[in-house]
């Protein structure tokens, strides 16, 4: 079987002036449908460039992407909109949920950007806050949530076109211990039905968690390790 993720000899530089910035430098990497993957390293090693070209959110200066079977590096902005609104759902550190709508509203944001009827776009996110735990909290807005809430609204989001990959960013950097790991539990069960995930953390509490570490270091892999996860 093919993997769902497959870079090759991409970099990705970045003009800062005279001197431009390598940020990656020739990542190969391939991750299989249904893996749990840490993206680790120091700080500016190259771990959230690599997210935003794996989520499509930048592009590849050099190299070549391919997302089931798919080139991105050769699609036009539309076609990458389109890849990263049906088949990648995003976590981020900040939740980047809307304050002025609800969290039901905030979940149905992407069927309301592919035109999925309103009935339908209701019925899908209240069924996703049930699965997180908050169907009660459904009508009310980010500010009235917990950070854990606001973050389980964020996943809730990101489930709500099927992706084939879920990237999540730091996905417990705001939050306290206890509310972090009960995070990453609802992250694991994600996995546990099916999902791809790759997490980028610096957090060796995640790294420990996950079933295979991708370690980054000035743009290279440093390590790629396929283990038997902690609890």
């Amino acid at each position: 079987m093919s993997p769902v993720i497959k870079l090759t000899g991409v970099t990705k530089l970045y003009d800062m002036g005279e001197a431009p910035v390598r940020a990656l430098n020739g990542i190969d990497l391939e991750i299989a449908r249904g893996e749990y993957v840490g993206v680790m390293g120091p700080s500016g090693s190259g771990k959230t460039t690599l997210m935003d070209v794996l989520g499509c959110l930048s592009r590849p200066t050099t190299g070549t992407y391919e997302f089931g079977g798919q080139r991105v590096d050769q699609l036009d902005e539309a076609g990458l909109a389109q890849l990263r609104g049906e088949r990648i759902g995003f976590v981020f550190q900040a939740f980047n949920l809307l304050p002025r709508l609800s969290a039901v509203e905030n979940v149905e944001l992407p069927l309301l950007y592919r035109r999925v009827p309103r009935a339908g776009r209701r019925r899908r996110a209240l069924e996703l806050l049930d699965r997180v735990g908050l169907s009660a909290r459904a009508r009310h807005r980010p500010a009235e949530l917990s950070g854990g809430e606001r973050q389980r609204v964020a996943i809730a989001r990101a489930l709500v076109n099927q992706p084939a990959v879920v990237l999540a960013d730091e996905p417990t950097g705001a939050l306290d211990t206890a509310t972090g790991d009960a995070i990453m539990d609802l992250i694991e069960s994600l996995n546990h039905e099916g999902h791809t995930v790759v997490v980028v953390t610096h957090d060796p509490r995640i790294g420990d968690r996950v079933t295979r570490q991708v370690r980054l270091r000035d743009g290279v892999v440093e390590s790629d390790v396929t283990r038997t996860a902690k609890r």
